[in-house]
């Protein structure tokens, strides 16, 4: 684990510059004993889950899964999302926005205080706030318009062109602080975050592609925590960065956790570990302990999981990032993980988790360490 903390220094760039610890040793950390539910989603005769990219968890104890399914269309730029509300144990109880405009490749669901329902489609560029009711209340960014002929799947230019106020460029996920207002993590190609207030007004947003302090490569997902201040799952460059409210840098936190070589990927080769910080490497999401999602804990005393690809396991963190424990490995049976994409955490020790490799919900029930 590597903390980076913020000084009281006068800034010199525009997100604020950092003292820097020394490099800290790789950390010991306890194995979290854990259980997995059996059946912990129970779907309708006929219907199946596809990629799981988001799971989130209302104030009823209701789970919502969005997943790649229901895809229609051709095998490349097939429409796939579909979002699904189960009871607090598991039992389906609907779909909703079934035929939504905005679905084209699911990303990630939240719910926010007020139990509205929150969805980043990474396909349409969009993100849709359905109120409890499953009704759209609001909708941020602009689907391409399918009348024109240069519509087509986006271009990831190095260094990517401008972000536009109000438009995302393949938006990833979201986050809410206690003010009400949500901060939106966009995300493969524009690379910042962007704050909009509880009507829904445009207030700022900030970053840029780059692997120096303030800095985003991939901002995959994105937690608040109950003073305001906003996590973002740097993935690129395998790092948290915590920011105020204001998008002012705060600390860069690290996940440096011993794991056994001999563990396989979900899928694919190995990665050379060794390359894992290396300047060179310029897109680091396989490597250990580079963020794929993050979820923080409600109430007074909060804890932060992540989870990454390779080794494939969960990481219970503080939140000024020191390593708690760790469970999981990469796999295909229960209690094991194909690349978990979604988190939710409606208390410390129980998650619900989504897999991309393994199209499935798994529900963990944590144990002390022993």
């Amino acid at each position: 684990m590597k903390i980076v903390h913020s000084r009281a220094l006068a800034l010199s760039l525009v997100l604020g510059s950092l003292h820097l610890c020394a490099p800290a040793q790789a950390q010991s950390v306890p194995t979290i004993p854990f259980d997995s539910v059996p059946n912990a989603v129970q779907l309708p005769k006929d219907m199946y889950l596809g990629e799981v990219s988001g799971v989130a968890v209302n104030s009823k104890g209701h789970l919502f899964v969005l997943h790649r399914g229901n895809t229609s269309g051709p095998a490349y730029a097939a429409a796939a999302t579909q979002l699904l509300e189960f009871d607090a144990k598991g039992r389906y109880l609907r779909e909703i926005g079934k035929g939504l405009y905005a679905w084209s490749f699911a990303h990630m669901v939240r719910v926010d205080r007020d139990d509205n329902i929150w969805v980043t489609d990474k396909g349409s560029d969009m993100v849709v706030s359905f109120d409890p009711k499953g009704r759209v209340r609001m909708v941020f960014g602009r689907k391409q318009e399918s009348s024109d002929r240069e519509t087509a799947p986006l271009e990831h230019p190095v260094p990517p062109l401008p972000a536009d106020d109000g438009r995302f460029r393949q938006v990833t996920d979201m986050a809410f602080d206690p003010q009400g207002n949500t901060y939106i993590s966009d995300g493969y190609i524009n690379s910042r975050v962007a704050k909009v207030d509880k009507d829904g007004n445009w207030i700022k947003s900030w970053g840029d592609r780059g692997s120096e302090p303030g800095q985003l490569h991939t901002p995959h997902s994105i937690a608040a925590d109950a003073k305001g201040n906003v996590y973002v799952a740097d993935r690129g460059n395998r790092r948290i960065q915590v920011f105020d409210g204001e998008g002012n840098l705060l600390r860069i936190m690290k996940i440096d956790v011993p794991f056994d070589a001999s563990i396989r990927p979900a899928i694919g080769a190995k990665p050379d570990v060794s390359k894992a910080d290396s300047p060179a490497l310029a897109n680091k999401l396989m490597m250990p302990g580079s963020p794929w999602v993050l979820c923080i804990t409600p109430g007074p005393e909060q804890v932060l999981f992540a989870s990454d690809a390779y080794p494939g396991r969960i990481y219970k963190m503080t939140l000024d990032g020191q390593v708690l424990g760790v469970l999981g490995q990469a796999g295909k049976q229960m209690k094991q993980f194909g690349w978990i994409h979604g988190i939710a955490c409606p208390n410390e020790n129980t998650l619900y988790v989504g897999e991309l490799l393994n199209w499935r919900v798994q529900k963990l029930v944590l144990r002390s360490p022993q």
